[in-house]
């Protein structure tokens, strides 16, 4: 796939101009009205101009029409639903290679065009297929995109999905992050749109699918043929061996890049997290592990050939805990061997159960697609999808189950119908789960349905909630900024260790271990009053857990810091030690009180 050609306002210039202006002066446009005035002038007299375009021509001829609206109150008028950026932050998702599993697991997708587990009509598939996963041209890609949408970035949110991290070999994994990095460091100094085709593997070139009962480990094996057959018998090319020493380098200059990356996720598996995988991921800038649990079951893990049992799951995350990671847990009802009764009995384990209870959660339906062993299962009837009434009686189950500290944020796997052999096809699930919910009187008290978003609040009202619960390493706070009707504002995650900490640096530490501030995203050094960004909230989130550190008797509070957000936490009184950010509590906490930092 290539990429499109780029759009050149200056070619459209009477209709864009014409368009613009008569939006500039109209104030009380609703969705609809903004709707029919672009079809009012169409671009080369048919086609519609997308909201980007529109973005790019206010860019481009504002000097000249002098039209009395800034940008940012421009954008404010276009912009239907800034869904993505109303958390916070800029979500970027960008994909590994294509690269050998350590899994067997029978309900997972084996298309070869696609790293393990995913497939190539997904839209974020799609995206990297196009720049052959190349990691610089994916990054920047997307920032464009966000840019000519109108979306701040300058706080981004660096997902990296695609297997198991954890399995690419390590001198890959810097390379990648470190292409990532420079790609955000890049994009505000007039980086160019990349030219000619991507360097890395084209994968369309393989067959689509591993069909069902074509033998263990096909995917593998197809895999490495083909990156042996484009490296010289290597899996990785020379050009992605990466040094750690140039991943230091592009992320210092990331601390005070125009892009900087606020929070990094990754994706693993239970059995590949040990104290050495820990000190590697925050060597390389990781906050956020995201761990497939998929079931709490050793015998529904075992029919379904998981690979690893609920203890190793346990160890896991007490270890990623212990060191101040953000805990993501991916859950699967409807799998081989489970039942919906059986499921509802297993989701309540993740937050009775101590040892578990993430911060949180994706939860993904099992469904069936052609290339995974499952379908051997379902042609012989020994597995059958949930019939949908009762997929969503089980979905309000486990969204009126789960506690207020944690996020339930997918409710269905971003899977193309037409993937789809048997299971649910609705892409709208959640929205049907929770209007479940709604109709029988439940109500979510999980965190995404109590986000603030776009929402206006009176500042006088917002109070400091303080909840506390149990973990495998210790106590939990999770301490909340919360307006009326139970809007969520901010939040902060102290973990109080009682406990061995698994990294000798955070001996003795109390841990904060996330700090969020929700709301639309406000620019960096911006002082929008209306938003909920650059209020104060998370410097009095850390005052507070500052205080909580020093009455408990902790003579260190540690922070998990992005490599984004060192300058801020530096700012606030922390001083920057080998992985972590470290404080004495009682000294923050009285120069909290006395209003500096931040």
């Amino acid at each position: 796939m290539r990429p499109r050609p780029r759009f050149e306002p200056r070619d459209h210039r009477e209709p864009l101009v014409a368009l613009i202006s008569e939006l500039v002066a109209r104030p009380d446009l609703d969705e609809r009205k903004l709707d029919a005035m672009i079809r009012k002038y169409p671009r080369d007299g048919k086609a519609l101009f997308s909201r980007s375009q529109i973005i790019a021509g206010f860019r481009a001829f504002g000097p000249e029409c002098g039209w009395p609206l800034d940008e940012a109150a421009f954008l404010a008028r276009l912009r239907k639903r800034p869904v993505r950026t109303l958390s916070g932050v800029a979500p970027l998702t960008v994909l590994t290679k294509p690269f050998p599993c350590p899994g067997r697991c029978i309900f997972c997708p084996s298309d070869v065009r696609m790293p393990k587990s995913y497939l190539a009509r997904e839209p974020g598939a799609q995206r990297a297929t196009q720049n052959r996963f190349d990691p610089y041209r994916q990054t920047l890609e997307r920032l464009r995109a966000f840019h000519e949408l109108g979306h701040a970035i300058d706080k981004i949110e660096l997902i990296v999905l695609g297997g198991t991290w954890s399995f690419y070999p390590e001198r890959y994994r810097i390379w990648f992050l470190t292409r990532c990095f420079q790609a955000l460091n890049d994009f505000f100094h007039a980086a160019p749109a990349p030219a000619g085709e991507p360097a890395g593997i084209d994968f369309l070139d393989l067959d689509q699918v591993v069909r069902a009962g074509g033998g263990d480990g096909a995917y593998n094996r197809i895999v490495s043929g083909h990156l042996r057959s484009h490296h010289g018998g290597e899996l990785l090319a020379t050009r992605e061996h990466g040094d750690w020493r140039e991943l230091e380098r592009a992320q210092r200059r990331n601390e005070s890049a125009g892009s900087r990356c606020v929070g990094l996720s990754i994706e693993t598996r239970p059995d590949h997290v040990d104290r050495g995988e820990l000190r590697r991921l925050r060597r390389m800038g990781v906050t956020k592990v995201q761990l497939g649990y998929q079931s709490l079951s050793d015998r529904v893990l075992a029919a379904n050939r998981r690979g690893h049992d609920v203890a190793r799951a346990r160890e896991a995350t007490r270890l990623l805990r212990g060191a101040g990671f953000k805990l993501q847990g991916h859950w699967m009802p409807n799998l081989y061997g489970s039942s919906p009764d059986a499921d509802r009995r297993d989701y309540a384990r993740l937050f009775d159960d101590p040892d578990f209870r993430p911060d949180e959660l994706k939860v993904y339906p099992c469904s069936l697609v052609e290339s995974a062993e499952l379908a051997t299962r379902h042609a012989s009837g020994e597995w059958l999808p949930y019939a949908e009434e009762d997929l969503v009686e089980l979905l309000a189950d486990c969204i009126e189950a789960t506690p207020a500290y944690c996020r339930l944020t997918r409710i269905v796997r971003d899977i193309s119908a037409q993937d789809i052999v048997a299971g649910s096809r609705k892409a709208n699930l959640r929205e049907v789960a929770e209007a479940r919910l709604a109709a029988r009187g439940g109500v979510a008290r999980e965190i995404r349905a109590r986000e603030i978003r776009g929402r206006e609040f009176d500042a006088a009202e917002v109070d400091l909630v303080e909840l506390r619960y149990a973990t495998s390493i210790g106590s939990e706070r999770f301490l909340q900024m919360v307006a009326a009707e139970g809007r969520l504002l901010a939040f902060l995650r102290l973990a109080l260790p009682g406990r061995a900490a698994p990294l000798t640096e955070l001996a003795g530490s109390a841990l904060i271990r996330e700090l969020h501030v929700y709301g639309a995203l406000a620019p960096l050094g911006s002082r929008d009053r209306a938003a909920a960004q650059h209020r104060g909230f998370g410097r009095r989130l850390v005052g507070r857990a500052a205080e909580i550190a020093a009455e408990t008797g902790f003579g260190d509070l540690a922070v998990i810091s992005a490599v984004g957000t060192r300058g801020y936490y530096e700012r606030l009184g922390f001083a920057r030690g080998e992985l972590y950010h470290h404080a004495e509590p009682g000294g923050l906490a009285r120069a909290m009180a006395r209003g500096r930092g931040g």
